[in-house]
């Protein structure tokens, strides 16, 4: 399987949302650390993109898991990894097209992976990874906007460490 990173967009989210959307790619939008003596902080991450039907959430990963695969016909996620470092992965199954990035605290950043694409993460590293991610359509358990399958199900994705 041929791998290759999200294309990077320098410009803002909501101009990247509108890009992801109407190519059906992922993208990646870096993000600069704003820092004074007080700490660090990310600021306006999401700005233009979030409505009254989506949801924010965090989530804790730990070291070695793998949570993938699932897809969405309706949402569009917004990853941003915050407490160290995990490896996201997104497949077109229709072009057969693979994506791989590490973000986290030394690579901030969102991503942004719009439907019907699947995706999933793998912890990087011997410590917990946590992702805080926006999702245009909040979560409805009678009915879940969400197809799931097994982190094998696409042979020759490296969830592993890639040794260069």
């Amino acid at each position: 399987m041929n791998v290759t990173a999200p294309s990077r967009f320098d410009g803002p989210v909501a101009e990247a949302f509108r890009k992801a959307t109407s190519d059906r790619t992922p993208l990646f939008v870096p993000t600069v650390h704003y820092a004074d003596d007080r700490g660090w902080s990310l600021m306006n991450q999401l700005q233009g993109v979030m409505s009254g039907d989506g949801q924010v959430n965090f989530s804790v990963q730990y070291p070695g898991v793998v949570k993938a695969w699932h897809r969405h016909t309706k949402q569009t996620d917004f990853w941003m990894c915050l407490v160290g470092h995990i490896k996201v992965g997104v497949l077109d199954q229709d072009s057969g097209r693979a994506w791989s990035i590490v973000i986290g605290e030394k690579r901030p950043g969102v991503v942004i992976i719009p439907p019907p694409l699947w995706h999933g993460a793998a912890t990087v590293g011997n410590e917990q990874a946590g992702l805080l991610y926006y999702v245009t359509h909040a979560y409805d358990p009678a009915n879940p906007d969400e197809e799931r399958t097994p982190p094998d199900a696409f042979s020759g994705f490296p969830w592993h460490v890639e040794h260069r």
